[in-house]
């Protein structure tokens, strides 16, 4: 009975360092490409949009986009890996 309640420990603390890490990418992407860095990255061009403006409009939501895929992919592995997969 131990054995499980560590287990399960030690699975939900993976799962809230994967949490972090990801919402410090989003907000790392979000607040400071979109809002702190905006000047500088405005000295940059994509797709004919300055990249500033790029970022807080579509660029963090792209982002989103690809933290969320990659989340549930890194949970998958995790689920597999103690044994708590559906």
């Amino acid at each position: 009975m131990k054995q499980d309640s560590s287990s399960a420990e030690q699975y939900w603390r993976r799962n809230l360092q994967i949490i972090f890490s990801y919402l410090v990418v989003w907000f790392a992407v979000s607040f400071g490409c979109g809002i702190v860095f905006v000047d500088e990255l405005n000295q940059f061009n994509l797709f004919g949009f300055k990249l500033g403006y790029w970022f807080a409009n579509q660029g963090s939501i792209l982002v989103f986009c690809v933290l969320t895929i990659g989340y549930a992919v890194r949970m998958s592995r995790l689920d597999n890996e103690f044994d708590v997969h559906e």
